[in-house]
């Protein structure tokens, strides 16, 4: 998956894609904002300064602090691929933000969707 185009796509276009999913499930961005910064290690100013720079996602991961060690434990199906059978390592991150986001957005418990 070398080369695909969402690894170009900023993380500013997606973040309120992310909270609006959460939001519609009566969820909030805080929640949104606690899983991303649990897999990545940014902190919330770090989040804000990567939205206001249009920073795209490949940069986003790559200039991470440090992905949670227990980000392995996540599974699942995301856009129908089992997110720990995902080869590219960049598209594997990218589909573990999306399984978190999709996890709050479904409702569990926070516990359980940082691996807790």
């Amino acid at each position: 998956m070398a080369g695909h185009r969402i690894f170009t796509t900023s993380f500013a276009s997606i973040y309120p894609h992310y909270v609006t999913k959460a939001e519609k499930k009566g969820r909030g961005k805080a929640e949104v904002d606690t899983v991303i910064t649990w897999l990545t290690g940014y902190s919330e100013a770090d989040l804000e300064r990567v939205i206001e720079n249009d920073t795209d996602l490949a940069t986003f991961f790559a200039e991470a602090p440090e992905l949670n060690p227990n980000a392995e434990l996540i599974t699942g199906v995301v856009c129908g691929v089992r997110v720990e059978e995902i080869e590219d390592p960049l598209m594997q991150k990218i589909r573990y933000m999306d399984k978190l986001v999709d996890e709050v957005g479904r409702g569990k418990k926070m516990e359980s969707i940082l691996r807790g």
